[in-house]
């Protein structure tokens, strides 16, 4: 008989007792945004070795600009507007793929404040481009050649349809809608587990399984997913007729992930195996607090049912975070759970955490812009 997640957390309790958390304090807002901070600045004196473009980088900036909507220092919105300065705007290079779309959202958020068109041309042109010739790929499996012309992994929820919606706001264009909305769907049919209620990472992993015989659902991949569906609903309109199937699918998902967190507040790199990853993970942990916290705030999760878990896990990922603000226990760049160096960090776990952090601000009482 399979191990369902709750006995799963039962039996990580026994195996890793180092890992049990006291009792979260309470939320307040100033250590809150303080932390953040402390992060920030971090990542900004150690930059990423990335290319500026890159989805890496894209996902931190993400994180940077929740965080311009909760400091009084401009210094994270300077950052950001000579970012995407020294990019002139431009997308990563790859016409179609996902990942190169992300960074798009980050010059929307600051057209947004500086409504100067010259930031968007260049994204535009790309969407338009692949709007006017787009990929010939009828498939979403993974192996084919060029697979990732189309949203064939489920790391670009996150990614892509974000950055059309965005775009579709800023606009008016409602093609852009249309593309992210039909697009997402197309994705979830193929890679979501309408059983498990978790995404696979793309088609080579349907018919894999863990040491435990669960099914391999990798938490960061799932992370990029919930992290996507909230950005997705921040923006969606509530005329649109799909935004009650984005909202049921995040809730499904929210009640999965809950079930899934570990005694110490975090999740492990295997959502359903954690015995075999016992290492902390703050990447994907930060997306689940992320969302979890925005679904509290914006009235799709009962707060009675998940504050508490909120609160663990905010915890725990400030106890991920240096004297000096580093933050650790990033698991790097991979397709599936892997084993990884407790001191690891990454931009985008950084972006992960400043988006938990903006939005647990909130939870706090907090206010922001």
């Amino acid at each position: 008989m399979k191990l369902t997640c709750l006995r799963l957390a039962a039996l990580a309790a026994f195996t890793l007792p180092s890992t049990r958390a006291a009792e979260a304090p309470a939320l307040e807002p100033k250590p809150i945004l303080a932390v953040m901070e402390r992060v920030a600045d971090w990542q900004l004196a150690h930059p990423s070795s990335h290319k500026p473009t890159d989805w890496t980088c894209a996902a931190g900036y993400a994180g940077f600009m929740a965080l311009t909507r909760v400091t009084q220092s401009p210094k994270y919105f300077d950052a950001m507007l000579a970012m995407g300065e020294a990019n002139q705007w431009q997308l990563g290079s790859r016409k179609f793929h996902g990942d190169d779309h992300c960074v798009g959202q980050t010059y929307v958020e600051l057209w947004q404040v500086k409504h100067d068109d010259r930031l968007l041309q260049p994204m535009k042109d790309r969407f338009n481009g692949i709007l006017a010739e787009p990929s010939k790929l009828t498939s979403l499996e993974f192996k084919q050649k060029g697979a990732t012309e189309l949203w064939s992994w489920c790391d670009a929820l996150f990614m892509a349809p974000p950055a059309w919606l965005r775009l579709h706001l800023a606009t008016g264009d409602q093609r852009y809608l249309d593309f992210a909305v039909t697009n997402w769907w197309r994705t979830s049919a193929y890679l979501y587990d309408t059983n498990e209620h978790l995404y696979y990472r793309d088609s080579n992993y349907f018919e894999k399984r863990e040491t435990n015989g669960a099914k391999v659902f990798w938490s960061r991949g799932n992370g990029w997913v919930m992290g996507g569906l909230v950005r997705m609903l921040q923006l969606l309109p509530a005329t649109n007729p799909d935004r009650a199937r984005f909202a049921q699918q995040f809730q499904e998902m929210a009640a999965k992930v809950l079930t899934c967190q570990q005694p110490d507040g975090l999740w492990r790199s295997s959502l359903l195996d954690p015995a075999s990853y016992p290492l902390k993970e703050t990447s994907g942990s930060g997306f689940y607090t992320y969302a979890l916290a925005w679904g509290v705030n914006n009235g799709l999760l009962d707060r009675a049912k998940y504050q508490p878990a909120i609160r663990k896990a905010w915890q725990a990922l400030m106890d991920c975070v240096d004297a000096d603000g580093k933050l650790t226990h990033v698991q790097p760049i991979g397709a599936d759970p892997k084993q990884f160096d407790q001191g690891a960090t990454e931009i985008y776990g950084v972006g992960a955490f400043l988006l938990a952090g903006s939005e647990v601000y909130r939870l706090a009482g907090g206010t922001g812009r």
